[in-house]
């Protein structure tokens, strides 16, 4: 299994993003990172958010990164490219993270309702 590290090579902004968000949500409690081919998830019981480079699998993609969160609520919120539901309690929202910043107190709230829900 890769380290997100690994995983993140030649996309330091995306690393940098994953650490903004590993720490963020490590202050909500203890998380397990789970380093796929396709992803690095943050997991409690359940993974509840996971980042992802859309290059790796869109042709144009308009953000170097992607996070998205596992909620049981759809966030009506006009930030969210997408919302997906895998199954019926669960609502898969998708932020594309152009810069660090775009981590705010906002997505913060998100990440911890995520966090909860995992649990």
């Amino acid at each position: 299994m890769p380290s997100p590290e690994e995983f993140f090579a030649g996309h330091p902004d995306a690393l940098h993003v994953y650490d903004t968000v590993r720490a963020a949500a490590e202050r909500l409690g203890p998380v397990e990172v789970r380093v796929t081919r396709s992803q690095v998830a943050l997991r409690r019981r359940r993974g509840f958010a996971y980042l992802w480079l859309p290059g790796r699998w869109l042709r144009n993609p308009s953000a170097e990164v992607v996070l998205s969160l596992a909620l049981d609520h759809r966030v009506p919120s006009a930030r969210f490219k997408q919302v997906v539901r895998p199954s019926p309690r669960t609502r898969v929202h998708h932020l594309e993270v152009r810069d660090v910043a775009d981590i705010d107190d906002e997505v913060s709230g998100w990440l911890s309702d995520a966090y909860r829900g995992a649990g």
